[in-house]
């Protein structure tokens, strides 16, 4: 079991926390090896990574959970997982955020768009009625195992209701007991100083995408402005897509990707991975295994 300072201790230190996104094994344990303190499942990354598809509401909760597994045992940090709309009504609410929290997030991101729901900076988003988001969310407080699991209250209503729609959802959403507030994709950053202005001492979250439709500000400004919390989803999945298409074009083009794009090295991927665990598991028992059966 990890020692490491739960989500919730994390935020209750001063400064704000920036969460880079991850979404597989190795960007969990690169992520990890980096130094962050903790860490976020990006649903866009996991939907393009594991199946090839766009975040449209198009993975089920089964083909996401098994990322929430994995990065769980790739890393011992705590992070918080994607949970969209929580894939359904009010019982999906329930069964996610239970699954979620079994299968080792520290916490879960449930949003209020109508399903399927598009990613948080692209177009023809949709959001429920508010009663109901908030019904989710009271449902999320209370279906999860502890209080150290922590419900983020995500509205996309800035795009499709206008900001003061978004404004009265993040008040509903935090008197329902949401642990975190995320206005979806200001697009200015007087919107951003407008939301931390509204909630101060909330712990607020910005999503940062490179080429989204929110400025791209940095930690310390966002943390000025009044946020806890600072996403960079795509920021590893963008660069893991950049390293691979300008490999792949030089392996094409010459035939051998040497005096190609630098490549991580082997030996230090092998020991990334966790191989020199596994060479002294073999070592210990392949020494042992002959004297016990001569004996």
């Amino acid at each position: 079991m990890s020692t490491k300072p739960t989500l919730r201790a994390l935020l209750e230190k001063p400064g704000i926390l920036a969460l880079p996104g991850v979404f597989d094994g190795i960007s969990a344990r690169v992520a990890t090896a980096a130094g962050f303190p903790a860490l976020y499942m990006t649903g866009y990354g996991v939907a393009a990574s594991r199946l090839g598809i766009p975040d449209a509401g198009l993975a089920s909760v089964t083909e996401v959970l098994g990322a929430v597994r994995c990065i769980a045992e790739a890393t011992d940090l705590p992070f918080l997982a994607d949970g969209d709309t929580g894939y359904g009504g009010l019982l999906n609410v329930e069964r996610t955020v239970q699954a979620y929290a079994a299968a080792g997030a520290s916490g879960i991101q449930l949003e209020d768009q109508e399903f399927p729901k598009k990613c948080g900076h692209t177009e023809f988003r949709r959001v429920i009625p508010a009663d109901d988001a908030v019904r989710k969310i009271r449902v999320a407080v209370e279906s999860r195992p502890s209080r150290d699991f922590l419900i983020v209250a995500r509205t996309d209503a800035r795009y499709s209701e206008g900001m003061d729609d978004a404004l009265r959802r993040g008040e509903q959403f935090l008197k329902a007991g949401a642990d975190v507030l995320f206005v979806e994709s200001p697009e200015s950053p007087e919107e951003l100083r407008r939301v931390g202005e509204t909630f101060k001492g909330a712990a607020l979250l910005a999503n940062m995408v490179e080429g989204g439709r929110t400025p791209f500000l940095s930690t310390a400004e966002l943390e000025a402005l009044g946020f806890k919390i600072a996403l960079f989803p795509g920021t590893g999945f963008l660069a893991a897509a950049a390293a691979l298409k300008a490999t792949y074009a030089h392996l094409f083009a010459n035939g051998t990707s040497n005096g190609g794009p630098p490549l991580y090295p082997f030996p230090d991927m092998n020991k990334l991975m966790g191989f020199p665990k596994v060479h002294a598991f073999e070592q210990k028992w392949t020494e042992t295994a002959p004297r016990r059966a001569a004996e």
